[in-house]
């Protein structure tokens, strides 16, 4: 049996936007690209999956431009030259195109008071992008109410042990800060702190 949930944090790109395709399918038309909505969508997610098993991390794209040229049928001869224009067309601007599904469920789990909140690994664009593209943004508006809207690259993650907490900011796209107050790791290489105190001058005084 499926537990229930209390609450329900989403990722941004891929979940409920995708780079728009009704820029990308003229863009590659002329390589031979279906310029299809449906063809498109299915292409990020097929180039997603290949760039998972290349475990490939987030500011590699090589491969998710290749898979993604190929599932929208650009034509082989052409395959490199379409990767490349669709790297420097790909910006973090272009995630912005609502995917209609999920716009519906969102609807749906915000009308049953569901909690929501997204965290995204982004690089400090995405509650603007959402707000612009009327998906959603923290509190009451023109889109889904959300509790939070946060990049992980921008948050940090303080904790004790290297494994769990560091491992699991790492992978969760946080920025992982170990409290080492007695210098037990001297060779991590990432963040270490002695003590909470040490926080309070990274952040700027509102």
């Amino acid at each position: 049996m499926t537990a229930a949930l209390d609450a329900v944090l989403f990722d941004a790109g891929g979940v409920l936007v995708l780079p728009d395709p009704t820029v990308l399918a003229p863009l590659l038309a002329p390589y031979g690209a279906d310029t299809s909505i449906a063809r498109h969508c299915r292409a990020h997610y097929a180039a997603m999956a290949v760039k998972s098993t290349a475990g490939a991390g987030e500011t590699f794209w090589s491969e998710y431009d290749r898979a993604y040229v190929e599932s929208v049928g650009v034509d082989p001869d052409h395959r490199r030259h379409a990767a490349q224009l669709l790297n420097i067309t790909r910006t973090a601007q272009l995630w912005r195109w609502p995917i209609p599904d999920s716009m519906a469920a969102l609807a749906s789990l915000a009308h049953d008071g569901v909690p929501m909140g997204v965290v995204s690994n982004a690089s400090g664009q995405i509650e603007q992008e959402l707000l612009r593209s009327e998906i959603c943004q923290v509190g009451d508006g023109i889109g889904i109410a959300m509790r939070c809207v946060v990049d992980s690259s921008r948050i940090a993650y303080v904790g004790d042990s290297v494994t769990m907490d560091i491992g699991g900011a790492t992978a969760a796209g946080l920025h992982p800060v170990l409290l080492d107050p007695y210098d037990d790791h001297p060779n991590a290489e990432f963040e270490r702190i002695t003590s909470l105190h040490d926080l309070i001058p990274r952040f700027s005084r509102r």
